[in-house]
């Protein structure tokens, strides 16, 4: 007994030493040296005192909205992306040399040292499997299987040299939409949202809709990663309900499903004052917004509402699951203040291996089903007067070859024309806030296999698309792990000659 006494008299006494004013000026002379100097040095930082609307504490609502730390162009982004990767060459990278190349075999040159997902051998050439005219006051090229879209040629800029270092859809896509071809990192639109907040207390920030299938990389593309998990996209879908179990069962009113909303938010606000744990925050606001979903969503996902003439232009299809009703709800979602959202459209992979995958029948269904409804998105928000602070993005995760794909070492049948993966030129183009009109950045080379002009990366886009919300990509980071993490990782830099 006396042996535990004296261990307890030790341990009191250690505390009151350590905390004693006597210890602190004593002992820690060299701490207040670093303060000292800390202070010193952090006057000369050109960041002196600077502070971020995101990185304050924002507990309370973590979807506040806030103004961004610079200037931006654009308040929403409406992200249209191809699953699969269009192929450039049939619809906007008009090459008259690759076809006096057609059927001719390929130059070594071209491919060796290269790593394509199914080539083999040496392949043939492949000519431009459409026709191209110069439309609208630009000029510029656009192939004939995009007879509405030459009509709004002029509102967009294109990148032509757009370069990547992947070359597989999975990868590709994280690598586009998250600045990493690997799983963990946050998405473009949770990164938009952690900086940004939604304007709309009743919608999610972050909005994704797809058709035709789920991407090669799944959820993950809109993922939080990192991020507290309320900046994760919100996949809604196109047929049937919105959310799942947006509707309260039978016998559930409002008032109830109030009262049982208040109660579960209670115990977690005591776990939460336990724990400390903001994932707990996150859970509480999650629980509030899907109570405020079930009113907001069906009314803005209702397109039967909209004008007959609104529903013509787009080409929606009332029941389904099309592009054509996603293009007309991201609309509807931006003017009710969703601050991204994303699209993805599955079935652009044309290797030729059949004739959903061929050029000629395939590609052909696809441009049918893209060109009216992404004309139609333009227009209108240009109507409404939104398309002065949205931002429109389109394109693919990479490219496609100038020559045939030779699977196996065999050349895909006529019927079944096809291109492998490329990543060392594609196109894609922006529209909107910020951007230069009728206007063309990089250039390729005379077949269309690599950029010569005006090169651009990925890490470039996701930079320049930043930059248009109002942030510095360098300086917009989050801690983890020990570091800042950013979405361009360590590269990229804003494309200043398209901007307007």
């Amino acid at each position: 007994m006396d042996n535990i006494k004296n261990l307890l008299n030790e341990k009191n006494e250690l505390n009151a030493r350590l905390n004693s004013r006597r210890h602190f000026l004593k002992e820690c002379t060299l701490g207040l040296g670093g303060i000292a100097l800390g202070s010193l040095l952090n006057s000369c930082s050109i960041e002196k005192n600077k502070s971020y609307p995101y990185s304050l504490d924002r507990s309370l609502n973590p979807m506040a909205p806030l103004a961004p730390p610079l200037s931006s162009k654009v308040k929403s982004v409406i992200y249209l992306h191809m699953v699969g990767a269009p192929s450039q060459l049939e619809l906007f990278d008009y090459k008259p040399e690759l076809a006096k190349l057609h059927n001719k075999p390929c130059p070594e040159s071209l491919i060796k040292g290269k790593k394509f997902a199914f080539i083999e051998g040496i392949p043939n050439m492949l000519g431009p499997q459409a026709k191209f005219s110069k439309e609208g006051e630009s000029g510029n090229w656009i192939s004939n299987h995009l007879p509405h879209f030459k009509n709004v040629i002029d509102e967009v800029t294109f990148l032509k040299a757009v370069h990547t270092d992947q070359f597989n859809h999975g990868p590709a896509q994280l690598l586009m939409f998250t600045g990493s071809p690997r799983f963990g990192r946050p998405a473009l639109g949770s990164w938009a949202t952690y900086g940004l907040g939604s304007e709309n207390n009743n919608l999610p920030g972050f909005v994704v809709l797809t058709s035709g299938g789920t991407p090669d990389a799944g959820k993950s593309l809109w993922g939080n990663g990192f991020l507290p998990s309320i900046y994760q996209g919100v996949h809604c879908r196109a047929k049937g309900d919105p959310v799942l179990y947006l509707k309260d069962p039978k016998g559930v009113s409002r008032n109830l499903k109030k009262k049982i909303l208040n109660s579960i938010n209670s115990i977690n606000y005591k776990e939460y004052e336990e724990f400390k744990d903001p994932e707990i925050l996150t859970r509480i606001s999650q629980y509030e917004m899907a109570y405020r979903m079930q009113v907001s969503v069906p009314k803005v996902m209702n397109i039967d509402n909209e004008p007959e003439y609104i529903k013509k232009m787009y080409g929606v299809e009332p029941g389904k699951e099309s592009l054509a009703n996603n293009c007309l709800l991201a609309r509807k979602m931006v003017e009710q203040g969703v601050r991204f959202v994303q699209l993805y459209d599955w079935g652009w992979d044309s290797h030729g291996n059949g004739p959903s995958e061929s050029l000629k029948i395939g590609f052909l269904n696809k441009c049918r089903q893209m060109d009216r409804p992404v004309t139609a998105l333009l227009l209108d928000l240009k109507q409404r007067g939104l398309l002065d602070e949205t931002l429109v993005v389109w394109g693919g995760e990479f490219g496609r070859t100038p020559m045939w794909e030779n699977r196996s070492g065999v050349q895909n049948t006529l019927t079944g024309v096809g291109r492998d993966h490329q990543g060392e030129a594609f196109t894609m183009w922006m529209a909107g806030g910020g951007i230069k009109k009728g206007f063309v950045h990089g250039k390729t080379d005379e077949i269309g296999h690599t950029g010569i002009e005006g090169r651009v990366s990925v890490y470039d886009i996701q930079a320049t698309i930043l930059h248009l919300l109002g942030f510095d990509h360098e300086k917009f980071t989050y801690d983890y792990q020990g570091r800042p993490f950013r979405l361009t990782d360590v590269e990229g830099e804003v494309i200043r000659q398209i901007l307007a």
